[in-house]
Parts: C-alpha cells; sequence; structure tokens
C-alpha cells in the first residue's frame, strides 16, 4: 500500500508536458483483476457497518482495525507529524460511527478516506493559525515500515534512500498536489473519486497531479528514476 514509505517507484507515468495526465484505458488488464477483489471487500464493510448499526461494537473495532494503518499512512503525508496524524485519524474514526448511519453503501474506504481528508485539512488549517516545523516527522527513521528481512544491507540502504528523497520531495509540493498524488499514485484511487474525495472537480484533480508530478520531476534532480515513465 504504502509505496512511498517503502521507497518503492511512484506506480503510475509521471507527467508527460501535456496539458492533462490521459487515465488509463477502461477494461485494463489490472482493471480487470481489482473488481472483483473490491466487490469483496464492499461487502465485507457493508456487512461490518450493518452489524454495527445493529449495536455490534465489535464490528466497527473491526472496521477501525481494517482501516486505521491506512488511513494513518495517508494523513501524515499531509499533515507531515505523527501526533497530529494519530489525532486526525481519531477524529476521523469518531465522526464515522457518529454519522455511520449515513453511509450509503458503495466503498466504505472511500468514504472513511473523505472524513480522514477533511479532519487532516482542519490540522493544516490550525497550523496555518498556528505555524509549526515544517514536516518535521518525515525525518524520523522509525517512521519507516520494517524492510524485507530477506534484502541485505545495501538494498535496504537504497531503499531507505529512495523514501527518504521522495518523502522530501514530496512535502515540498502544494498541499492539495501531494494530497491528489497520494491518492492517486500511492493508494491506487481514480480521477472522479479523487474528485468525490476532496470536492473539486475531475479537471482540478487532473491538473493538480500532472502539475505535481511536473514539480516533483524538478525536485528529484538526478533522482528522478524514481518516477516511472
Amino acid at each position: 500500500m504504502d509505496e512511498v514509505a517503502n521507497g518503492s517507484q511512484v506506480s503510475r507515468a509521471a507527467g508527460s508536458g501535456e496539458d492533462e495526465p490521459v487515465p488509463e484505458a477502461p477494461g485494463s488488464g489490472a482493471e480487470r483483476f481489482r473488481k472483483p477483489a473490491d466487490e469483496l471487500q464492499h461487502a465485507r464493510d457493508r456487512a461490518l457497518v450493518a452489524r454495527s448499526l445493529d449495536g455490534d461494537l465489535d464490528a466497527f473495532n473491526e472496521l477501525v482495525g481494517l482501516y486505521q494503518d491506512y488511513l494513518f499512512a495517508l494523513v501524515v503525508r499531509v499533515v507531515g507529524d505523527r501526533e497530529s496524524a494519530a489525532d486526525a485519524v481519531q477524529e476521523a474514526f469518531f465522526s464515522c460511527y457518529r454519522s455511520l448511519d449515513r453511509f450509503r453503501g458503495d466503498s466504505f474506504r472511500s468514504w472513511v478516506t473523505r472524513i480522514a481528508l477533511n479532519a487532516g485539512t482542519d490540522v493544516l488549517r490550525a497550523r496555518k493559525r498556528r505555524p509549526v516545523d515544517h514536516f518535521p516527522e518525515w525525518e524520523d527513521e522509525a517512521w519507516q515500515p520494517p524492510t524485507n528481512e530477506s534484502e541485505g544491507p545495501e538494498r535496504q540502504a537504497i531503499r531507505r534512500n529512495a523514501a527518504r528523497v521522495l518523502r522530501e520531495a514530496l512535502a515540498k509540493v502544494t498541499e492539495d498536489q501531494r494530497t491528489a498524488i497520494l491518492l492517486y499514485d500511492v493508494e491506487g484511487f481514480d480521477y472522479q473519486e479523487i474528485a468525490d474525495l476532496t470536492g473539486v472537480s475531475l479537471g482540478t484533480v487532473k491538473s493538480r497531479i500532472h502539475r505535481g508530478r511536473l514539480a516533483l520531476r524538478d525536485l528529484l534532480g538526478e533522482h528522478v528514476e524514481l518516477l516511472r515513465d
């Protein structure tokens, strides 16, 4: 899930210099494999939501367990520090539980992501009123997930360096571009889903991703190979 933190390459093609990125062709092989898995996930989540609404707290705790790590990994990149991200995710789950009857049965992952992004946005707005060091936790080595034990020290060092370079570059693009890139390139949401999650138009989403990629290419410099063409 967390390609940036693992130091792997950004999963979708970098901006090519055109005005807008071109969406992947519908019906691609990856999309055909993704749909059945998504449907199983949606069915599982709908069942857990239904049980939660019937008063089964264990069912809601299961939803928390399924999504808390994913939401933290996303929000910490948006807000830039672990403590604020943890607070935002906790508030997101409180809000989710309070408004669970508003869930309409489509994608719980998208729904709770939108709630968490709103909580993260509140953190960013508060930070603008009370400026703090910009993204201090992105230098924290403990924030990275464990590397694969089968890899040698040299390979692990390369992956850690790649993760650091990408984190530093992402920290320097605008907040809206960073969020769009993380949702699209790391979390795998499509353009329309990101538009729904962030409350902006489809064209704005495409523009943010395209401009963010162009900025990343400049920021990465000699490390531009971390973006796949």
